[in-house]
């Protein structure tokens, strides 16, 4: 059931906290209170102004999923202030539908601020979308895939070449870490989802795949430290540290080496290497998602 009262009060709330230089409209000299005017707000939702003064009131009809999609992007709603206004208009709140390619612009002010890192931007399904230059000398252009084989879970399981950048002793261990994430990604996105794709992908091309499936391996928050393989600098054995942004589902991942170490001097040299260049090979045909 719809709580009329707590709608207009959240409403009038967004309302009162909206500047107009946030939604991109002019001040103007005659603005004696904060906030945006209620026919303001309505021309940003693209509603009658009368309406939405009676939802405000509260006298209004109960508004439609369609209305309240508009109020929440006219109100510039975050995901939780919009499922909330859903609730409390008596609505199931929509469904998230994880989106992988667009970083935002707040993980690209931090990315910027780590030229001399490797970093790199990485979706739920393992897809890096962008790197900063050491990431590129570490672990090769991300980016350059296509196909299933922009997913790093995919290369894993599918091409032995991905897997000399870790010692062998480490295989096992990182092919669970792999299968786990990848369960997650799945048990969010359900049996429709790009994810499901890829597990039905790898179920059909990874026997080794297939066999970690069925443990149903729940990956921790931890990211431990990780040993690579270089061919220009040799070993380096880094700490990952990442930063989730739950909304976009993405990642931003960055490695560092202890100072004083011999991977700390290692990864110094790394910002003097030339970045790796594509290969033919990393190119594959889009999968049918």
């Amino acid at each position: 059931m719809a709580d009329r009262a707590a709608l207009a009060a959240f409403l009038r709330a967004r309302r009162e906290a909206l500047q107009p230089e946030d939604v991109g409209l002019p001040r103007g000299r005659r603005r004696r209170t904060g906030g945006l005017r209620r026919e303001e707000v309505a021309a940003l939702c693209a509603i009658s102004g009368d309406y939405y003064g009676r939802l405000e009131q509260p006298r209004g009809p109960h508004p439609s999923e369609q209305v309240l999609a508009a109020i929440a992007r006219g109100l510039h709603l975050s995901l939780e202030e919009r499922d909330h206004l859903f609730r409390i208009a008596g609505h199931t709140a929509p469904r998230r539908v994880r989106r992988g390619d667009h970083v935002s612009p707040g993980i690209m002010r931090i990315l910027d601020r780590l030229e001399d890192t490797p970093a790199q931007v990485m979706n739920h399904l393992g897809e890096t979308l962008v790197q900063t230059r050491p990431a590129v000398a570490l672990l090769g252009d991300e980016t350059a895939y296509r196909g299933f084989a922009r997913s790093a879970h995919y290369r894993w399981f599918t091409d032995p070449a991905s897997r000399l950048v870790h010692p062998e002793s480490d295989h096992a261990a990182q092919s669970r870490l792999m299968a786990a994430d990848l369960h997650g990604a799945y048990t969010h996105d359900g049996g429709r989802s790009r994810a499901a794709k890829l597990v039905d992908v790898l179920h059909q091309e990874s026997p080794e795949f297939a066999a970690l499936w069925t443990k149903h391996l729940v990956l921790g928050s931890h990211c431990a430290s990780k040993r690579f393989l270089h061919a220009q600098v040799g070993a380096l054995e880094l700490h990952c540290q990442t930063l989730v942004d739950p909304e976009q589902s993405q990642r931003l991942v960055v490695y560092t080496a202890v100072p004083g170490t011999e991977s700390h001097t290692n990864l110094q040299l790394l910002s003097l290497l030339p970045l790796a260049e594509r290969t033919a090979s990393s190119i594959d045909p889009a999968p049918p998602w």
